[in-house]
């Protein structure tokens, strides 16, 4: 490909579902190429197969795209001048359908009239991964002029086949896996237009691509095995082979494909399981890539566009680390916005907190301590209520602490905390301070029970003076004295 030519990369996702993360890689990674170097990132949507259509589905894929940041330049709703961009429309146009009869007449295609049931008894080789194949055998290759002009005549049905020479080899580049050779024995005849008329995916994307003057061509590495029978089809009309990035399979922690039904394989799923669509994107982009000479992990949109180099891909399958996407929204939490987090974190709180308390501060207070929103709920539990706990928790060795110094200690707080009005966290602070040493305790010692009676918890958001603000004079007083009680029945 010549040096000068303004790069040109598309995703053309099927509207068949929620978006999976194989996908959403795939639409990153061509951004990314793109847009490192100021080319285009075209958006086609690939609806040929009919029966695996989804209604709603391209509206997924327009959110997906719009909330990621992922702005193709070109689309169904952005005309660049190469359209339509849906290939049911391309489709109306007959284009596949000329383009297949260019082919069959180089010789490089044909029509096939085999029916289901002769199809059906040419199965029997088995792959390399023991699945049983069917390759089809040329039979209609050898068809006279007259025999194929008679039989459409006659309407009956046809599909249109590769025809791809049995002897000999095809080779291809990929950016990544280098230069890899196929015998040509190995290449099925693969059909081109169904009987339907609508083009495979095969042999559309390649006319696509073609004609929207795409230079990078992104995909998942399923495709390597495909893709000799591609460059046979732009070879045969004399164009230009694109520049090919296979991407590697992402796994699950099994080292399995990543499925449906792992409960978090789609970009919907994420978000509904509570992370950040920011995260989301900074973890996909590691999937596969890591940038040279960096060792932090954190990047945002505009900074992969700017250190993204394709040729940094690797090769071998990436796993998707549950643990470590967690970790890695945690960290967008901690650096974020506080106000931003609040509204973010909004719904989670109300769900989960019904007392009338100022949920701005409950949001700071957790802001640092989750990884995902739901883990909030653990959080903020004894807010509306303390839960049932063991008096055990009153001791605490470090603070020389234990039930009975606990409840002496209670007993002793109460009045000087009924004795003030202003229940603000650094008010509240100074007063048990001053306690503290003129009792010659430690602060630690006279914090610990108010904030197990306060809580119930051994692990709480905030200290015990934070606890009091948000709860107020009245219900602090009510806890304290319910902890008195539960500490004088034991």
């Amino acid at each position: 490909m010549s040096e000068n030519k303004k790069i040109r990369t598309r995703f053309a996702p099927s509207p068949t579902g929620r978006m999976h993360v194989g996908n959403l890689r795939t639409a990153l990674y061509a951004y990314l190429v793109a847009k490192h170097e100021g080319g285009d990132f075209i958006l086609r949507i690939e609806d040929t197969d009919q029966e695996r259509y989804v209604e709603g589905a391209v509206d997924i894929i327009y959110r997906t795209l719009e909330k990621t940041g992922l702005v193709h330049d070109e689309g169904p709703d952005k005309d660049g001048g190469v359209g339509p961009y849906v290939q049911s429309e391309r489709q109306k146009t007959g284009m596949y359908l000329e383009y297949a009869k260019k082919l069959i007449d180089s010789g490089d295609a044909y029509y096939c009239f085999c029916d289901k049931e002769r199809l059906a008894s040419l199965k029997g080789s088995v792959g390399p991964d023991g699945k049983e194949i069917t390759v089809y055998d040329k039979h209609c290759l050898s068809l006279s002029k007259e025999e194929i002009e008679a039989n459409l005549a006659a309407g009956k049905p046809y599909v249109i086949r590769q025809n791809v020479p049995n002897e000999g080899t095809t080779s291809f580049h990929d950016e990544l896996y280098g230069d890899i050779t196929v015998d040509n024995s190995e290449l099925d005849d693969m059909i081109l237009v169904k009987s339907d008329g609508f083009p495979t995916y095969n042999f559309a994307n390649v006319i696509d691509d073609h004609l929207m003057g795409i230079t990078h061509v992104v995909r998942g590495n399923e495709y390597l095995s495909s893709t000799p029978k591609y460059n046979r089809l732009y070879d045969a009309f004399g164009w230009e082979i694109p520049t090919y990035i296979h991407c590697p399979l992402i796994t699950d922690e099994e080292h399995k494909k990543l499925s449906k039904r792992c409960g978090h394989s789609s970009y919907e799923d994420l978000i509904e399981q509570g992370f950040l669509t920011e995260a989301v994107v900074n973890f996909v982009a590691l999937l596969g890539w890591c940038p040279e000479n960096e060792t932090r992990e954190i990047f945002s949109l505009d900074e992969l566009v700017k250190i993204f180099d394709y040729r940094h891909m690797t090769k071998s399958p990436s796993v998707f680390d549950y643990t470590k996407l967690k970790w890695m929204n945690g960290e967008y939490f901690k650096a974020m916005d506080p106000d931003v987090f609040y509204e973010k974190a909004l719904p989670y709180l109300k769900e989960y907190i019904k007392r009338d308390v100022d949920l701005k501060k409950v949001a700071e207070m957790v802001r640092t301590r989750i990884e995902i929103f739901p883990d909030i709920k653990d959080h903020v539990d004894f807010i509306d209520s303390v839960p049932e706990y063991d008096i055990a928790m009153y001791t605490h060795k470090k603070m020389k602490t234990d039930s009975e110094k606990s409840l002496a200690l209670l007993n002793e707080v109460l009045p000087v905390l009924e004795g003030t009005d202003d229940y603000t966290n650094d008010a509240l602070f100074a007063l048990l301070s001053e306690f503290a040493s003129s009792h010659e305790y430690k602060t630690g010692y006279v914090m610990w029970p108010i904030r197990t009676a306060l809580s119930g918890k051994q692990m709480t958001p905030c200290g015990a003076t934070e606890m009091m603000e948000l709860f107020g004079k009245e219900e602090t007083i009510a806890r304290i004295k319910a902890g008195i009680a539960k500490l004088e029945q034991h």
